[in-house]
């Protein structure tokens, strides 16, 4: 026999595919065991008594677009879980897959205590990711907005508090992403960006346009300008043999891998997938300077 919040779900997916959201009955679920306070797989144990009105005004919420993480307040990055809300980018499962690219090779590194900047931090998701599943990294996580820096703060203390390995790993710093970290400069293992790079004026979902910080999206007239910004910065910040990661549109792998050219003194330049089997990121080792001019 159906519980009364299943049947309620089943109506609310309904609602939401009419509303054209991506994943209906998914995010209905999620909405759901949001407002009960039970985990997805948990919903026919909530008995009809208990059932909350406050599941359809939150059904209304992304009926009209706006994020199921603003409604839930929850971002789920590889193995963490995050506070999100107005002012902050919701992290991606596709900065997952280069997330994952990077704490493979940190792993592999012959570093005792690999050195990483994660350039536009947003959340923060980058930075705890790797400071959970590569506890002897020294994270540099940089954020200009101040909002989305508030976020980072949030989801860096939280989680130094319930795991105090990471406490004095992760280190947040405000400012521009292409001026900070002088300091590191030629010492950094490796660079991480998920940076902006929407070009000016093209499409985007309304939960995109309307919610994430504009700072967060859009990158110029081609979306390749903050990915630039992050190329001059790495070559400021790596040691030779160190590497960079950053994520790019996936109509942009052509044009970001040669962002990265031999002659400015990148080697190993290459394009990596995202689970959708799309170009997602360039990934780059830094030689140690340009190749020598012979006229």
């Amino acid at each position: 026999m159906m519980s009364l919040l299943l049947d309620e779900v089943a109506l609310a997916a309904l609602r939401l595919a009419e509303a054209g959201v991506e994943s209906p009955r998914a995010d209905a679920e999620l909405i759901a065991a949001s407002v009960h306070n039970v985990r997805r797989g948990e919903l026919h144990t909530v008995p009809d008594s208990a059932f909350d009105a406050r599941f359809w005004a939150d059904i209304a919420r992304r009926a009209a677009r706006e994020p199921l993480q603003h409604i839930t307040g929850r971002a789920h990055f590889r193995y963490l879980e995050l506070d999100v809300g107005p002012g902050v980018f919701v992290p991606r499962p596709e900065t997952e897959v280069m997330t994952g690219w990077a704490i493979g090779k940190l792993r592999d590194m012959d570093v005792a205590e690999p050195v990483v900047a994660d350039l536009g931090t947003g959340s923060g998701a980058i930075a705890l990711a790797i400071g959970q599943e590569v506890p002897r990294a020294r994270v540099h996580a940089v954020e200009a907005d101040p909002l989305a820096r508030a976020w980072a703060e949030r989801n860096i203390t939280r989680s130094v508090q319930s795991a105090r390995y990471l406490a004095g790993r992760i280190m947040l710093h405000a400012g521009d992403f292409g001026e900070v970290l002088a300091e590191l400069d030629g010492t950094v293992d490796l660079v991480i960006s998920n940076p902006p790079y929407i070009p000016v004026g093209a499409f985007v979902e309304p939960e995109v346009s309307e919610y994430d910080p504009p700072s967060a999206l859009w990158s110029g007239t081609d979306g390749l300008q903050a990915i630039r910004s992050v190329e001059r910065t790495a070559r400021r910040l790596l040691r030779p043999g160190g590497l960079v990661a950053v994520e790019h549109g996936f109509q942009q792998g052509a044009a970001v891998y040669w962002v990265f050219p031999e002659e400015s003194g990148w080697r190993d330049t290459r394009n990596h997938k995202d689970l959708a089997n799309r170009d997602r990121f360039v990934t780059a080792a830094w030689s140690g300077g340009p190749l020598p001019f012979h006229g």
